[in-house]
């Protein structure tokens, strides 16, 4: 197999989205939700924590500070989180016009005070679905009872948190119980067991056993994932023996069935972040799957582990569309989807976030993969008036993966004026570090956009700036000097037939390097190849696509068959 945010009415957008549903439908994220969740922004207005926080909160979690407050004597506190959530810009000046009984010189300090009680509220109103909260609770509850020499009440207590701990998997916090149960020893009965005082030894050498592992397999991923974000996938013989001499010198020698859920969820990890960045991704798979199947065969693990298990997903489905095994995905992404009729409870903002991010994702690699560009370009449009606005909310990296895909999906459905309008918002960004790979091929497609075109005045000027670019980040190599060449040998005086003649040559070479494991990495971002056999053939690109995704599949359900027939 081959390897291969935010201001807007919110009747607008619901309606909006409910006729997205309707001819592309795409999950409503948990809870009482009917639209989207966005984050106001407040770019070139005076940022205030307060404001953010309250903009932040939920009706429940409005109604619930609220009703907390009712019985307060002193009202200002109320008074004042009316007036901010009011607002839909923060302006102080106002709010003490509003209310003459603020004093100036004071503000500050109310502000404060109403921050922690916020804060204080949210933390009781999460209390019931935050397992670590309850759990810390226990453990605070546990000290107050030790100060107060009631240490069998205490050891009560933590006998309670250490259960919870144990459910949750939380081994940072299950050592914190066992510091405590350990000077509870000293003033009990139970100090007079050695086989008790051996059993609390031998969980806190547990406890602190998992936990470093955990924090090599973290701080590890976190090694690699630095120098994926720079880069991009491996480019050559030098940065495959770079990573792969930090992966195996750093990697312990660990027994994976003796391994808690946690660690588990760690190492795998890093093992997909290391093999995704090979570009191994079939072996990146099998561990995406593993981490996957831990939910599947223990569903308790949903409420704690809720966010890991969506990260899993996520993995899983991106393998999937690395390797185009699109019955798969299809039916990962309806296990992604199923999540959403969850309890509200189960959901918090991040995960909400997360959820909306990785559905519109994918539905995105969804349309890749089976190559209807027309309906994704449909689907762009019909978002379009909240679309910039939900890439606010991402992160600079999903941002610039995310403009280059859209301007992929363009130049798919044959719109290259529109493809280079995303590839621009990549080439005008300041943040070139990030992913220099994509930055490179963003200038590629924009090159080859342009062709399409007809701006052959603008061709030899691009080919020039980019052969720069690739040569400041190191990345060119013969995909791209290929494909430089050729475009710069392009003039208008030639024939139909010469110019066909150099794409079949173009594509003859292109071929080869498919089979060259650094080169073949720049299929994964541009389907060269595709694009040559339309312009030799005469047929719109998506087109020669779904006829080379077709025979894919084809050719998927035959090793499938045989694989299946050699087993029964």
């Amino acid at each position: 197999m081959e390897k291969v945010r935010f201001r807007v009415q919110k009747q607008e957008i619901r309606s909006k989205w409910t006729e997205i549903e309707e001819t592309h439908p795409l999950p409503l994220l948990g809870g009482d939700l009917s639209v989207p969740k966005f984050i106001i922004t407040m770019s070139n207005v005076r940022s205030d924590t307060l404001f953010t926080l309250i903009k932040s909160l939920s009706k429940s979690e409005k109604r619930y500070f609220k009703l907390s407050e009712t019985n307060a004597q002193d009202t200002k506190y109320l008074r004042l989180f009316d007036l901010i959530d009011a607002q839909s810009v923060f302006d102080e000046a106002a709010i003490l016009l509003a209310e003459p009984s603020f004093v100036p010189a004071q503000f500050s300090n109310l502000k404060a005070h109403l921050y922690n009680k916020v804060l204080k509220s949210l933390r009781d109103f999460s209390r019931p679905s935050i397992i670590g909260i309850q759990i810390r609770e226990l453990i605070d509850e546990s000290q107050i009872l030790f100060n107060k020499s009631l240490y069998q009440q205490c050891a009560k207590r933590l006998k309670k948190a250490e259960k919870l701990a144990a459910e949750a998997d939380n081994h940072e916090l299950h050592l914190e119980i066992l510091k405590w149960k350990k000077r509870v020893l000293t003033h009990t009965l139970d100090w007079e067991n050695q086989s008790y005082v051996d059993e609390i030894v031998e969980k806190v050498r547990n406890a602190n056993e998992r936990i470093n592992n955990i924090n090599i397999f973290s701080n590890l991923q976190a090694q690699l994932q630095s120098l994926y974000r720079k880069t991009g996938y491996i480019r050559n013989e030098r940065e495959f023996r770079k990573v792969e001499q930090i992966f195996t010198s750093n990697l312990p020698l660990v027994d994976e069935r003796q391994l808690s859920v946690s660690e588990k969820i760690h190492l795998y990890h890093l093992y997909i972040g290391y093999y995704f960045f090979v570009q191994d991704f079939e072996t990146g798979y099998g561990y995406a799957l593993k981490w996957v199947e831990l939910f599947r065969k223990n569903k308790s693990l949903l409420r704690p582990k809720l966010e890991n298990y969506i990260a899993g997903l996520n993995y899983l489905l991106i393998a999937q569309n690395k390797l185009e095994l699109l019955t798969e995905f299809e039916e990962t992404r309806k296990e992604l989807r199923t999540l959403n009729k969850l309890p509200a409870t189960y959901y918090n903002d991040n995960i909400r976030r997360k959820m909306l991010k990785y559905t519109f994702v994918h539905e995105f690699n969804r349309l890749f993969l089976s190559g209807d560009f027309r309906r994704g370009v449909e689907l762009i449009e019909r978002l379009s008036s909240g679309l910039e606005d939900f890439i606010l909310q991402l992160d600079a990296h999903s941002r610039v993966i995310l403009f280059y895909k859209t301007a992929c999906l363009y130049f798919g459905n044959s719109d290259f004026k529109k493809s280079v309008f995303w590839l621009n918002k990549i080439l005008t960004s300041k943040e070139v570090d990030l992913r220099e790979d994509i930055h490179g091929f963003a200038r590629i497609l924009n090159l080859i956009s342009h062709y399409e075109l007809g701006n052959t005045d603008l061709i030899q000027y691009y080919v020039r700036a980019t052969y720069r670019f690739l040569l400041k980040t190191q990345d060119l190599h013969e995909y791209q000097r290929l494909i430089l060449r050729f475009l710069k040998g392009l003039h208008p005086h030639m024939t139909d037939e010469e110019v066909t003649h150099r794409f079949r040559l173009l594509r003859e070479k292109m071929l080869e390097l498919q089979d060259n494991p650094y080169e073949r990495r720049a299929f994964v971002y541009f389907d060269m190849v595709s694009w040559l056999e339309s312009r030799i053939s005469g047929r719109p690109i998506m087109t020669v696509i779904q006829a080379r995704v077709q025979q894919r599949q084809r050719e998927i359900e035959a090793a499938s068959d045989k694989i299946l027939a050699a087993s029964s």
